[in-house]
């Protein structure tokens, strides 16, 4: 049974500056909610109820979003406005946080080993929440909690992407297994279009066996220093099964200013004003 995900919410979000030079971008709202937010809401449906921050400097917002602002409640007790905690109430009544610092910025593997003392030898998520995703029935975690729960192996969501659009990925090579799960042959990072095995792009979406932890520290770094997930991934499928599923549902790229504004139109037209649509 998976208990934990893990959330990388170190990274600086240069994309959103000047907003993001003292204001994690995983607090950016989508229309009243933060971004990280919807992660965890999606984590917590899935039955991950043991949320792990790698986080960095200045990130404190996000820690002090997930417990009780005594004040704020205190002037707003007894008010119409009480009803707007709900939802981060329930997350901060149900749900363990806990919270690790990545002193340096090495690419996702290194985020997520930063995250092992946290884990422990257990599979578990991992969100990224630049991607917020909606699931057609069940979210997307929880598909692929039901899938771990099967395979019992590691397991990464993907989509397919516009092939101009690859070289902003890890692409998958699989072989097809049922409709939309593929057994993973080959993953590479950000290719040329030429290049790509495939369109099948790898979201932030992951559930990751404990052995993932071993791999990572085998994987030597690569452009920039960083240490790829997808390098890491790829040893995993090679030596074992690795899965690739096309998750069913929505996925809106929020690192992006465009998927982000297309975001915030979504959920405002389909959950502020009408929170029965999806």
């Amino acid at each position: 049974m998976i208990r934990k995900c893990l959330f990388p919410v170190a990274g600086y979000g240069t994309r959103f500056l000047p907003a993001t030079k003292s204001m994690p971008k995983e607090m950016l709202p989508i229309v009243n909610k933060p971004l990280v937010q919807y992660g965890v809401e999606e984590a917590v449906k899935a039955g991950l109820d043991n949320v792990t921050f790698v986080t960095g400097r200045g990130k404190r917002a996000i820690a002090d979003h997930f417990d009780i602002s005594y004040e704020l409640e205190h002037q707003i007790a007894g008010t119409s406005k009480e009803k707007y905690l709900d939802e981060i109430r329930y997350l901060i009544d149900n749900v363990n946080f806990s919270f690790t610092r990545q002193n340096n910025m090495l690419g996702l593997g290194h985020a997520i080993l930063t995250g092992e003392p946290l884990i422990g030898d257990e599979a578990f998520g991992v969100v990224l929440a630049d991607d917020l995703c909606f699931g057609e029935d069940d979210g997307v975690m929880a598909q692929m909690v039901k899938l771990y729960n099967q395979f019992r192996c590691t397991i990464v969501a993907i989509e397919e992407v516009p092939e101009d659009e690859v070289h902003k990925y890890g692409v998958i090579q699989g072989e097809s297994m049922m409709e939309g799960l593929y057994r993973v042959t080959d993953m590479v990072e950000k290719p040329a279009k030429e290049d790509a095995p495939s369109n099948l792009a790898i979201i932030g979406r992951y559930i990751l066996t404990p052995d993932i932890f071993d791999k990572i520290r085998n994987t030597p770094p690569g452009r920039n220093g960083e240490v790829q997930i997808t390098d890491a991934i790829l040893q995993q499928a090679k030596e074992g099964c690795v899965l690739a599923y096309k998750f069913k549902g929505k996925r809106f790229d929020c690192g992006s200013v465009d998927g982000f504004v297309e975001a915030t139109n979504y959920c405002y037209q389909n959950i502020y004003k009408d929170p029965t649509a999806v």
